[in-house]
């Protein structure tokens, strides 16, 4: 039996949550990428985090940073390669309650999953 997923920490939701081709219609189905992902994305790519420094932000391993790391950079390069609406949403997430003053790990306060619930 799998162990269960554990909750991953995001210190605040997206501002916009679908992105998409300009002036022409989507490709295909859209591509739904968890809130989780994002955060990956936003911690390494934009913060500069390592994976290591990123994974005790998010209150996971580093190798689930990785996993999701890559499926995150997977569904991102296929919206722009093949014109595909993103769509943000979903994922088994705890938001920070003081992201403006959450630069790094520590801040962010432990909650259960279920009292806050992203749209899903």
């Amino acid at each position: 039996m799998p162990r269960p997923k554990k909750c991953r920490r995001v210190c605040g939701l997206p501002a916009c949550r679908e992105f998409g081709p300009r002036g022409m219609g989507c490709a295909g189905e859209p591509v739904v990428m968890g809130l989780d992902e994002y955060e990956a994305l936003r911690l390494i790519d934009l913060e500069g985090l390592q994976q290591e420094q990123a994974a005790v932000q998010m209150g996971v391993a580093r190798t689930t940073v990785q996993a999701i790391y890559n499926t995150a950079r997977r569904k991102l390069t296929d919206c722009l390669v093949n014109g595909r609406l993103l769509r943000l949403q979903g994922g088994d997430v705890e938001v920070c309650e003081r992201r403006a003053h959450c630069p790094r790990a520590g801040c962010c306060l432990r909650r259960s999953c279920d009292k806050e619930r992203p749209e899903d």
